[in-house]
């Protein structure tokens, strides 16, 4: 079989290369019609350089002056600058009309620029429509400057307002502080409690139990109860959202994923204003589904997902494009982990492969790990050990600085993989470095402790000790599935099936299928 690698997209790379390679087609024509019309005669060289960049692989400087006959390396900088921030100016006119952020933005700089003319009347009346249009969106961060300039005129010069317009405003101003305070204050919690994610996972034990609880309620913002906004719901569902996730409390975790989703079902104008956080919710409640091995919720979610994918909301984004192609592809891995169709699973491999290397400057490291780690899996659990190495590779020589969780895992699956071919030498060897590796990121827990024991014993057993060992090794990680901290190996290795599958001497696949398979039945009776 042959093994396509999935190459990490090189971050280096020069900054208006990407840009122009990130354009659609419809972005690349606007272009040229725009600066035809903005530009004079001498700056359509950078017509010339666009199309040259557009045409080059990879960037190459030395390559793209020889086809820039008549440029200098000197000039090359200049002309890339300009380059740079027209291509932006040209976007910014043609996604403004889908924008309500950009529209807000142009707005208050056209409110500005009348009142610099001393126009102020009409400086009002574009404020007060601005003010409008951010209040019905919810848009406190712009309706902060747009009070600013309005407040500036009501001060500076005679409006002829009345007093109850004065105290109107007056009130507004400290209304929008509330509602901006609120609303920094949660997403600022947010951010931080992703981060420790990103760097640490899961909570390994109760120290790191202990630290996340004091973290939270440390900066969980007093008041947040009679808090109503739109976006103090959606950064406080997400605070508890990632704050049950990191301590594996995966019915919390649920709860507010869902409330998170229902959020934008009352209030559907918001899932235009705020895609990316509707993708995210629709995602994260898939993941819930699939910690929680609710099958037909996580089908549902699934095909209400796929469907807003189709639409042009999405369609017409690269953005959006890129986050549903992740998140949806990650979530059909989990249906295959949960189906125990691995084979199948496989299937769809390639294409994402493909799309991973279309999207390579848009992804970030973390979800390309991730993607490598499930990949890994994948192949593992169809019983193809030697391509499961190659992908375990990729993680454990090329982001170590990353997820301490993941590369943990992947080198114990990485372990398991050659325990599985056979190859006695090197997994003799591997135990022992494996071992301090997890022990130095201190995550161990108990089933980890019970997997090096198991795996040293196993070597000088047996056919019928060999047997005997695998049901006591089934028995006491049955019996640590329920335990909270034991959790975080069973969502990253479906250790259980695996020693099922050696017990009753059957594929992991056909394991898998019929735990699957059984919770279908016992739900249908239910």
């Amino acid at each position: 079989m042959q093994v396509i690698i999935i190459i990490m997209p090189n971050r280096q790379t020069d900054i208006l290369f990407q840009l122009i390679h990130s354009l659609e087609k419809a972005e690349k024509r606007h272009f040229k019609l725009y600066i035809n019309r903005n530009s004079a005669r001498q700056d359509l060289k950078i017509v010339q350089l666009f199309d040259a960049i557009d045409k080059l692989k990879e960037y190459d400087e030395k390559l793209l002056l020889k086809k820039l006959q008549g440029i200098e390396k000197p000039q090359l900088h200049n002309l890339k600058t300009h380059l740079y921030r027209e291509i932006l100016a040209g976007l910014r006119l043609l996604k403004s009309a889908d924008s309500i952020d950009l529209q807000l933005n142009e707005q208050f700089d056209y409110a500005h620029i009348l009142y610099k003319k001393g126009l102020f009347g009409q400086s009002l009346r574009l404020l007060e429509k601005a003010k409008e249009t951010a209040i019905s969106h919810q848009k406190f961060n712009h309706l902060t400057q747009l009070i600013s300039l309005e407040k500036r005129l009501e001060t500076l010069y005679i409006t002829r307002s009345g007093q109850d317009k004065v105290e109107r405003l007056a009130a507004q101003a400290l209304e929008v502080i509330d509602h901006t305070n609120m609303v920094v204050r949660l997403s600022n919690l947010v951010m931080q409690l992703f981060s420790w994610y990103i760097r640490y996972g899961h909570a390994r034990n109760t120290d790191d139990e202990k630290a996340i609880r004091q973290f939270f309620s440390q900066n969980l913002p007093p008041g947040i109860e009679v808090q109503n906004g739109f976006y103090e719901k959606l950064y406080l569902y997400q605070a508890y959202s990632m704050y049950a996730f990191i301590r594996q409390d995966f019915l919390q975790y649920y709860r507010y994923n869902q409330r998170w989703v229902e959020l934008f079902d009352v209030t559907p104008l918001m899932i235009r204003v705020e895609t990316g956080h509707y993708i995210k919710a629709l995602h994260n409640l898939l993941n819930a589904h699939f910690d929680l091995r609710n099958h037909q919720q996580f089908a549902r979610v699934l095909t209400r997902f796929e469907a807003f994918a189709e639409t042009e909301r999405v369609r017409n984004h690269q953005n959006f494009s890129v986050q549903c192609f992740i998140y949806i592809y990650v979530a059909k891995i989990n249906q295959h982990f949960m189906q125990g169709s691995f084979a199948e699973g496989l299937t769809i491999v390639p294409h994402i492969l493909e799309q991973l290397e279309a999207y390579k400057f848009f992804i970030d490291r973390h979800r390309v790990l991730v993607f490598n780690y499930k990949i890994a899996s994948l192949y593992f659990g169809n019983g193809d050990y030697s391509t499961c190495i190659d992908y375990l590779h990729l993680i454990i020589n090329d982001s170590p600085d990353l997820r301490y969780d993941l590369q943990c895992y992947a080198r114990l699956l990485h372990l398991l993989a050659h325990y599985e071919m056979g190859n006695t030498g090197i997994t003799e060897s591997l135990i022992k470095s494996v071992y301090r590796y997890m022990a130095r990121m201190q995550n161990f827990t108990t089933i980890e402790e019970e997997i090096f024991k198991f795996l040293r014993r196993s070597f000088a057993l047996s056919r019928h000790q060999m047997k005997q060992e695998l049901e006591l090794f089934l028995q006491k990680t049955k019996a640590l599935e329920k335990n909270r901290f034991e959790t975080r190996a069973f969502a990253y290795l479906d250790v259980i099936s695996w020693v099922e599958s050696k017990v009753h001497n059957q594929p992991m696949s056909q394991v898998v299928a019929d735990k699957y398979k059984a919770a279908r039945i016992r739900h249908y009776r239910d």
